[in-house]
């Protein structure tokens, strides 16, 4: 079991196995960021020396390790880069402490003198040390024992003692916490989380967190196929059907008293998308059980959003399917009806998230909420224009420039794209349906794809993040992001709903 604490102290007086200090670069050369001065001075002349004897340049991420020699108190000191001291902010800050954490072996005690002289440093240094700290070993023999993990970590900050350090302090361990369940569900082959499994895993959490005196009471509620069938749910039918595991939808609502806006979250939850008769390369289908990425995310998000006590009346919509190849499996060319009765054209089996969105979108509309936010690992086209680290954003003006806002505070990077007006007419262009759920057009199929939730959505503020790039990384880690699943969007749909909280509310 790790403590985190949060405490003033020099670190060159601090007793660990080991201490870290932020390093940056500077026309004149390097220097130590905010809160390592101390152990810069402890080696007074002769530091810049020592890191330009490691070749240590500075540049953000890079990593060396120092034995100290008694010159400061612990054995160990660790260097992070920050890359441009005129550059180094939350961001920069969040992710040398994630790469630190990563670097870290055989030290039960670790103290983090990274730059934490805000409330916002602060949570970024303790954010970033605990995303880092997150790997996926479950299913390793070998992998390391969690005793070598460190059991003691203390954030040095010299404003530890004020009220704002504090609360930030815990936020972001709630964070972290969030983020990394969110990593776990997606981390998990879809032999093992299908989606009546993900749905019974989601009570299970619910259970857990709603236990015992002075738990958030949240609400939960679970469709099952026959359920789904007598709510017209098409859409969720239809891309489960090819599956011996059926189909699910979960529905969470938080409605504390006296919350004056409410915010629906529907997150996509493939748990396996084989691409059905439109059968995705070999190669395209190892990593698809990171499609049920939204679900986990929405669900997560929920879950930290009660644990806050956000004034906020929030529901979280989970529709959850597994694509597969059968003699049940829907056929390009079928016809499906989406609850409210519009009926889509399927062309594209492959094209399956935005149909189990639909169906969801719609019952989050009958409720009238303030806004809706989905979030999908949707569209390949999204990850071509814009690569694998950024999120695109689509929707109405208002909630595109909320979520936008919340990204700069959590440091997840989003990108609004358009849905131009041609989108509309290619939406409508099926010959024998309402709508048409793809089109083939080689061109803009993330802005397509946005356009056809849009229908659904009862022309209510909305927002899509399609999250098909950073929602799962099929590479190396970097910054606090692991290989794998990477809990994208969870911070920054928590923070949207934050901004959402009537200040009359909070205050009372």
């Amino acid at each position: 079991m790790t403590t985190y604490t949060l405490r003033s102290a020099s670190p060159a007086k601090t007793r660990a196995d080991a201490v870290i200090i932020g390093v940056a670069s500077t026309p004149k050369g390097l220097i130590a960021a905010a809160g390592g001065e101390d152990v810069s001075e402890a080696w007074g002349r002769k530091f810049r020396p020592l890191l330009q004897s490691l070749g240590f340049s500075g540049k953000a991420g890079e990593v060396a390790k120092i034995p100290t020699a008694d010159v400061i108190n612990s054995p160990l000191l660790v260097v992070v880069g920050l890359g441009a001291a005129k550059d180094v902010d939350a961001v920069a800050v969040r992710r040398a402490a994630g790469v630190v954490a990563r670097s870290l072996t055989n030290a039960a005690s670790v103290s983090l003198a990274l730059p934490a002289d805000s409330p916002e440093l602060v949570a970024a240094v303790a954010e970033g040390f605990l995303l880092g700290s997150y790997a996926f070993t479950d299913y390793k023999r070998d992998s390391k024992p969690s005793s070598t993990a460190p059991s003691e970590i203390v954030v040095l900050s010299p404003i530890a003692r004020q009220g704002g350090a504090t609360q930030a302090f815990e936020h972001a361990q709630l964070v972290a916490e969030a983020v990394n369940a969110t990593r776990q569900w997606v981390n998990l082959p879809a032999s093992d989380l299908n989606p009546p499994v993900f749905a019974d895993a989601v009570v299970d959490a619910h259970a857990k967190l709603t236990k015992g005196k002075g738990a958030p009471k949240l609400d939960i509620k679970v469709w099952d196929e026959q359920q789904l069938a007598d709510e017209g749910c098409g859409g969720i039918l239809a891309v489960g059907g090819g599956s011996d595991a059926p189909p699910r939808l979960v529905k969470l609502t938080w409605s504390p008293a006296g919350a004056t806006k409410h915010v629906a979250l529907v997150g996509k939850g493939v748990t396996y998308d084989s691409g059905g008769y439109t059968i995705k390369p070999a190669n395209s289908m190892i990593s698809m059980k990171e499609d049920m990425a939204g679900a986990a995310s929405v669900i997560q998000s929920i879950f930290l959003i009660a644990k806050l006590g956000l004034p906020v009346k929030v529901t979280a919509w989970a529709p959850m399917a597994e694509n597969m190849i059968s003699g049940s499996a829907m056929r390009p060319g079928d016809v499906l009806t989406i609850r409210g009765g519009t009926t889509v054209e399927m062309t594209n089996t492959d094209a399956e998230g935005r149909l189990i969105l639909a169906d969801a979108l719609v019952m989050a509309a009958e409720e009238k909420p303030d806004a809706i936010v989905d979030i999908a690992t949707l569209t390949g086209a999204m990850v071509v224009a814009l690569g694998e680290r950024v999120a695109g954003v689509l929707g109405t003006d208002d909630v595109v420039a909320g979520l936008k806002s919340a990204a700069s505070t959590t440091g997840e990077a989003l990108w609004h794209m358009p849905i131009p007006e041609e989108m509309h007419s290619r939406v409508r262009s099926s010959k024998v349906a309402d709508i048409a759920q793809h089109d083939w057009v080689r061109w803009g199929g993330g802005l397509f794809a946005a356009a056809f939730l849009r229908e659904f959505t009862d022309g209510l503020p909305w927002g899509h993040l399609d999250i098909a790039g950073p929602g799962f990384n099929p590479g190396g880690p970097h910054g606090f992001t692991p290989s794998g699943g990477t809990g994208f969007g969870v911070a920054t749909l928590v923070e949207f709903v934050a901004a959402h909280a009537d200040p009359a509310v909070a205050d009372a």
